[in-house]
């Protein structure tokens, strides 16, 4: 028997079985687990509820959540679990007091600009899952937008990752869960529209009111300290295995505005967001890019190359002797050098430049619109430079640096090849020279 409500409340007549529906792919909210269970933050907030008002559930399993509006709309589903209210769902449908109220945020590419209002773009591409209320919305406030709709959250995410479409607006929660558990970590929360968050309800056929007013009931007993502890089990959990310690502060960042979800923690983490990035893409010794900043980097430089027509150049360079260095008057020097032949590398670089630490004591110059001869003479002057640079060490330090150019129709990897075959033989023919690289063509 389904346990009893309290001699106060209001005895109102309901089915001793409850039919209903989920979104069967909308994790961390719920889905259809491979044995069949209704699991997730959803699935624990209805089965909680149910329990408080009386009842039992039995799930209708349905491929999607379009499939799971069809069995309402058909009436074989008395119940959908977790949803917002909409004017379309309001033909069929009366809901409970919200479940939970998460705010919806708008996630792009690191590189796309805040979007402090979404009337301010013009002709992008917002991708959203087919079946959100929020479609109905951003149609009718936003049709600056071309809107493409997709089968799944993870679809969705994935075409902004690719570049396939601009930007995404989705549940914060989803978000940070999403691209943890996909790995997008080239994407972003790049803002939040007012008016636009979750209030996520159960809905109820309106035949069926009086099982709204009891499911009501059981959602008014749960407290903020329940609804959070079982937020908690299915986001907070999932971040225990990482061993990437850049990545599980980002993530923490992203948890944290999970619990508060105002605008002043939405822009706190737009901060949040920024400084990680410089830390996880900045070498923390020099403060110059690393290699794992550079790939978007040279990603876009390389584009723009292709689409202006133009020659892209790289200056690789080595600090000669450096282990001499090192081992002759220690580590704490031999970071010293390093800071101080960055200093000049940044110095000596022209605006359209830019210095990569490239690892251990070597250094990369990308240089945009910059063709051999062009590049050849900056790397003349940053050897000069570092010649004539006093280090403290009694003696000078001297650099080695290889020149490459990738032409219109190079392979995108030869480049590096080149250039650093052009380094070696910097190196081999005696150092402290600028040696430039043979690309070979294609037949």
């Amino acid at each position: 028997m389904p346990p009893q409500a309290s001699a106060s409340t209001p005895q109102v007549h309901v089915p001793g079985e409850v039919t209903f529906c989920v979104d069967p792919d909308w994790p961390p909210f719920e889905q259809i687990d491979a044995q069949g269970q209704h699991v997730g933050i959803a699935a624990d907030l209805l089965k909680l509820v149910a329990h408080r008002s009386g009842m039992n559930l039995q799930l209708v399993p349905t491929q999607n959540w379009d499939d799971s509006i069809a069995a309402s709309q058909a009436g074989r589903c008395q119940v959908l679990s977790f949803l917002n209210q909409s004017p379309k769902r309001d033909a069929w449908l009366v809901f409970t007091d919200p479940v939970l109220v998460d705010e919806n945020v708008v996630i792009t590419r690191e590189e796309h600009p805040f979007v402090p209002d979404l009337a301010g773009l013009s002709n992008e591409i917002l991708v959203l899952p087919k079946g959100t209320s929020v479609e109905e919305r951003l149609r009718r406030d936003f049709p600056n937008l071309k809107i493409v709709l997709v089968d799944s959250e993870a679809q969705a995410f994935k075409m902004v990752s690719e570049r396939q479409a601009d930007l995404t607006m989705r549940s914060l929660i989803v978000a940070a869960d999403t691209i943890k558990r996909q790995g997008w970590f080239n994407l972003k929360i790049a803002g939040q529209v007012p008016g636009y968050g979750n209030r996520l309800r159960i809905g109820v056929l309106k035949s069926q009111a009086a099982l709204r007013d009891r499911l009501n009931q059981g959602v008014a007993s749960i407290s903020a300290i329940e609804r959070q502890k079982i937020i908690d089990q299915h986001v907070a959990i999932q971040m225990v295995t990482a061993v990437d310690y850049t990545l599980i502060g980002w993530l923490a960042a992203m948890l944290a505005a999970v619990l508060l979800t105002s605008v002043y923690w939405i822009s706190r983490l737009r901060r949040v967001n920024a400084q990680l990035k410089v830390l996880s893409t900045h070498d923390a010794l020099t403060g110059l890019r690393n290699r794992s900043g550079f790939d978007a980097l040279y990603e876009n430089e390389l584009e723009r190359s292709r689409r202006q027509q133009q020659a892209l150049s790289v200056v690789l360079l080595d600090i000669d002797f450096f282990k001499r260095i090192n081992d002759g008057h220690g580590h704490p020097v031999g970071d010293r050098v390093l800071q101080e032949v960055a200093y000049l590398l940044k110095q000596g670089a022209r605006t359209i430049d830019h210095v990569i630490r490239w690892g251990g004591e070597e250094f990369l110059l990308l240089c945009p619109s910059t063709s051999t001869e062009q590049a050849q003479a900056l790397a003349e002057r940053m050897l000069q430079a570092t010649r004539q640079h006093d280090f403290g060490l009694g003696q000078p330090v001297t650099l080695s640096a290889g020149v490459a150019t990738l032409e219109l129709h190079d392979a995108p990897g030869q480049m590096f090849e080149a250039v650093d075959a052009a380094l070696y033989q910097a190196k081999t023919q005696g150092r402290n020279r600028v040696v430039l690289a043979q690309v070979a063509k294609d037949a």
